[in-house]
């Protein structure tokens, strides 16, 4: 891959420069975790839980804001998890303490509705029961009895874009499971199939757009419940299908370092919301089923510049309701949705058992590529960056990684760079030093690591 230049060399030659430490995400192990959140809810409730389960966070490598237009995404579920300590009840109260926030939460299922009274973390757990029962997972007459005494703990960095909210619901989504089918012996545990997971995860997704008001798509839910150790998955969003890919980061002597730029990150306050929106706007007056449809196909740079083309003629036409202003605002979202899918699928064909791209530097350099390019993307077309993001990737790209992008949801929130294993270092102090310079609150980091799916700890 050629000969690297260390960032640090500039510094040393310089008098009076110095390298700025990196701060990294604590980690924790999983049975500390378990024993935490078990000893969390003894001093809660007053007694021992019936059960631990726990959900990972996700980064996504690649196919940013495409799941809720059919598109297809390629996360990995990160080491870092939720875990939730609980006990079922037989009175339909839901109640909840946090390791990461104070006081008791507590509300019966009645009470949730959209709209309604229950916010911020809360929301995820009662809005998942919920939606279990209007989606016709959970017995009607069982619902409106079941209800849960929960502890939860966590190391999914929060407000980071990596999904600590679909940890949590997906969590909560195994914990009523488990406790509906142990009341009624008739009734399959969802989570033992993949198709259970598929239902369970369209069920958190209802939870959080209905009951927490923030407008996903599917992805995050869909990793936390489906992931697999060791793997990338590629994500049809249009059916939630899900198959492995082979990217084999560390095999390659890479790493992918994220970046949690610690600028808040929040979906909730309208901007991923009217995006969404506009995107809806666009497949309803293109008359497809979602944007992915448009291609008729996979998705080609070919095919991208005659739907581009297409789009610009149409918006001229008086029999579409759409106005002139209308169709610039849109235009750039399409052309980032679109592009988007055309990089995931130039990523899946680089990977495919079947490419003729070398398996050396070249398939890499290709990668990282792509992600450069999907951040310009996000940040001209979308915009959804924010300076944060920015400084974080120009500085990690400066430095030597092969490619650098926001990910998530993005106003804020986390990026990531592909790296050498061995310029992890390098690169995060680069981006440290970056941050200090403009005077921004300082990043933390972690490395990112094909981790399992939603599981029962005890």
């Amino acid at each position: 891959m050629g000969q690297r230049h260390d960032p640090r060399a500039d510094r040393r030659a310089v008098p009076g420069a110095r390298v700025v430490s990196a701060a990294w995400s604590p980690e924790r192990p999983d049975q500390e975790l378990v024993n935490g959140v078990t000893d969390l809810f003894h001093a809660a409730w007053g007694f021992t839980p019936d059960a631990v389960f726990s959900a990972p966070g996700r980064v996504n490598l690649l196919g940013e804001h495409v799941d809720y237009s059919g598109g297809t995404v390629m996360p990995l579920a990160l080491p870092q998890r939720t875990f939730v300590a609980v006990s079922p009840r037989t009175d339909g109260v839901y109640q909840a303490v946090s390791a990461q926030a104070e006081g008791v939460q507590r509300a019966t299922l009645a009470e949730v509705a959209p709209g309604a009274t229950a916010t911020g973390w809360f929301s995820y757990v009662v809005g998942v029961p919920w939606a279990m029962a209007h989606e016709g997972l959970i017995d009607e007459d069982a619902a409106a009895h079941l209800g849960l005494d929960v502890a939860v703990d966590s190391t999914v960095p929060l407000g980071a874009g990596l999904s600590s909210s679909a940890a949590l619901e997906c969590a909560i989504a195994l914990a009523v499971d488990h406790a509906a089918s142990a009341t009624d012996p008739t009734r399959a545990l969802l989570a033992a199939t993949s198709e259970g997971r598929r239902r369970l995860a369209a069920a958190c997704v209802r939870a959080e757009n209905e009951i927490a008001g923030a407008s996903t798509g599917g992805m995050d839910q869909s990793i936390a419940l489906q992931a697999r150790e060791g793997s990338v998955l590629s994500i049809d969003c249009r059916d939630f299908s899900v198959a492995p890919v082979d990217i084999d980061v560390a095999g390659a002597g890479l790493a992918l370092l994220v970046i949690d730029t610690n600028a808040p990150h929040r979906l909730v306050d309208g901007q991923y919301a009217q995006r969404r929106a506009a995107c809806e706007d666009a497949r309803s007056t293109l008359g497809v089923t979602t944007l992915r449809d448009a291609f008729d196909g996979a998705p080609t740079s070919e095919r991208l510049t005659h739907l581009l083309a297409d789009w610009e003629r149409g918006a001229q036409d008086p029999s579409r309701n759409t106005s002139p202003a209308q169709a610039a605002r849109i235009t750039p979202l399409l052309r980032h949705a679109w592009s988007e899918m055309v990089r995931v699928q130039q990523c899946q064909d680089l990977f495919d058992d079947r490419s003729t791209v070398p398996r050396d530097g070249t398939r890499w350099s290709r990668l990282g590529r792509l992600l450069n390019d999907s951040h310009l993307s996000l940040r001209d077309d979308y915009r959804v960056s924010c300076p944060e993001l920015d400084v974080a990737v120009s500085a990690a790209q400066k430095a030597g990684a092969l490619g650098a992008r926001m990910t998530g949801g993005g106003f804020g929130g986390s990026a990531i760079a592909l790296v050498h294993g061995d310029d992890v270092s390098v690169v995060a102090e680069a981006v440290a030093e970056a941050f200090e310079a403009r005077h921004l609150t300082a990043p933390t980091f972690l490395v990112a690591a094909p981790s399992g799916p939603a599981r029962r700890e005890t």
